[in-house]
């Protein structure tokens, strides 16, 4: 859809088209987001007034799933740099949806599982191993060397395999990150394990990149170097980008795991506070008073 797209910035490397498709999607987004925790929320069955933080958070998962998909970064991904085509995977994946999930409240979560047949499917797509195989199955069909060809040759492909990587992202970080009970998060030390099984697809995927004596991808052999950069040297580069940025990621939230289930751990072992055996002695004294 050419229309949708208008080229913009300076001369040379620093043009780029905006994606206005990518643009109206994100305004849309927003839009329904705010209408929603705003003047449709005593629509809403047990709806409390959203946080700041949480509209902060949505609103950042907006404004990086434009700059993932509909800023620079997405010409320079568009047979350019195979290291901006996995840094757009990373932001999709990694980024974008936890912070959608942590910008939608509770209430809008609930709403929509109460839909025919929701929470069944929502109650399997959470099983761990479920959602371990489909994580994994999205992020290995869509960086295949035959789906980013079709991915640069069609605005649907490209289009259908973003939303794919978002929306697995939405599933991997469910388990970590989910509000409400009926589709709860794991236990502190299920999420240790789930995280790190995560990320060993990524990291095998990586090393098959950072030794590949040729290209892997087609449609960015053919354009030479740019930025200096040949297409090995960028092939090498956006394995780091996947194991670094993806590492970071991941284990920021295995240790973060590790230090809650830990506390928890050690206020179970220390027994009941004062306060707590105070608080009970004035109770049973006010009891037997009556």
């Amino acid at each position: 859809m050419p229309l949708l797209h208008i080229a913009t910035g300076g001369p040379g490397w620093f043009q780029w088209s905006v994606q206005l498709d990518v643009l109206l999607l994100c305004l849309v987004l927003l839009y329904g987001y705010l209408l929603t925790v705003t003047r449709l929320r005593h629509n809403f069955t047990g709806s409390t007034p959203v946080k700041r933080s949480q509209i902060a958070y949505f609103t950042s998962g907006v404004v990086v799933l434009y700059l993932a998909a509909g800023g620079p970064l997405h010409d320079l991904a568009d047979g350019r740099l195979v290291s901006a085509h996995m840094s757009q995977h990373l932001l999709l994946m990694m980024v974008v949806p936890p912070l959608f999930i942590s910008g939608v409240p509770a209430w809008v979560w609930q709403a929509l599982l109460r839909r025919p047949g929701a929470l069944a499917v929502g109650k399997f797509l959470t099983k761990p191993l479920v959602a371990l195989a489909v994580v994994n199955s999205v992020f290995l069909l869509t960086h295949l060397p035959q789906a980013v060809d079709l991915q640069l040759d069609s605005s649907v492909a490209h289009l259908s395999m973003h939303t794919a990587q978002v929306m697995a992202g939405m599933l991997m970080w469910w388990l970590i990150l989910s509000p409400i009970s009926e589709l709860p998060r794991l236990s502190y030390p299920l999420q240790m394990a789930y995280l790190f099984l995560q990320s060993l697809i990524p990291s095998v995927f990586a090393g098959v990149l950072t030794f590949a004596e040729g290209a892997v991808y087609d449609a960015y052999a053919v354009r030479g170097e740019f930025w200096g950069v040949n297409v090995i040297e960028d092939q090498q580069i956006s394995a780091a980008i996947m194991k670094m940025g993806g590492t970071l990621i991941l284990w920021s939230f295995i240790g973060y795991a590790f230090f809650k289930w830990y506390a928890t751990e050690e206020g179970d072992a220390r027994g009941p506070r004062v306060s707590d055996v105070d608080g009970e002695m004035q109770d049973m004294t006010l009891s037997a008073k009556r």
